[in-house]
């Protein structure tokens, strides 16, 4: 088990409760649910994954619980252990509460869809006020925009081009943006982490 615990953090570095794994390259075999320890995921999108290997890891430094395993088992020259499905940390990780003003988190906000006409492909971003007008980059007037929108509306007011907005533009909050995260499920999700996931519950306001 000694070549599984290499490499494992021991304080240095990111915290690893946070930095869970996005690239689906890592995820292909056995992935572990990460759920905080008031057992809910530590993020519903990306859904809060872990590589096998760190699972394993993290059990063996005990800062998780393992709730639900794998059938297939992995092996050191003195020990065999099931792979964890879900894993719950130890210790609580508060939710931020300030949410970053990134492309990504904007596009979540807007559930991928242009803020014009409502298409899901080929999105951008758009000044709601153009910037040639006095318009900030800020949440409250920067949305997500198709290309083709965009293009229309160029440095024109919405009311040049006949424009309205899905919805008002506003900062969101970390459970707004969690909600919205439950909207959009993986393709693969592993019957043991149902009982974890409420895809189909009624999302809060």
């Amino acid at each position: 088990m000694t070549a599984l615990l290499q490499g494992a953090s021991t304080g240095s570095g990111p915290d690893f409760r946070t930095e869970f794994t996005r690239d689906p390259a890592g995820l292909k075999h056995f992935p572990a649910l990460v759920l905080n320890a008031d057992y809910r995921p530590l993020s519903y999108y990306p859904l809060s994954l872990w590589p096998w290997q760190d699972a394993v890891k993290a059990a063996f430094l005990e800062r998780v619980t393992i709730v639900s395993e794998y059938e297939e088992v992995v092996r050191s020259p003195t020990t065999e252990i099931r792979i964890p499905s879900v894993v719950v940390l130890k210790d609580y990780v508060a939710p931020q509460r300030r949410v970053a003003f990134t492309r990504f988190n904007l596009f979540l906000r807007d559930e991928f869809a242009c803020q014009y006409c409502g298409s899901k492909g080929d999105l951008t971003f758009d000044h709601v006020v153009p910037r040639a007008r006095g318009g900030v980059t800020s949440w409250e007037n920067v949305v997500a925009a198709c290309g083709r929108c965009n293009l229309r509306k160029g440095s024109k007011s919405l009311k040049q081009v006949g424009f309205t907005l899905r919805k008002t533009p506003c900062r969101p909050g970390a459970a707004q943006l969690m909600n919205l995260g439950r909207k959009f499920p993986p393709n693969y999700l592993h019957e043991s982490w149902m009982d974890f996931l409420y895809w189909d519950a009624e999302l809060e306001a």
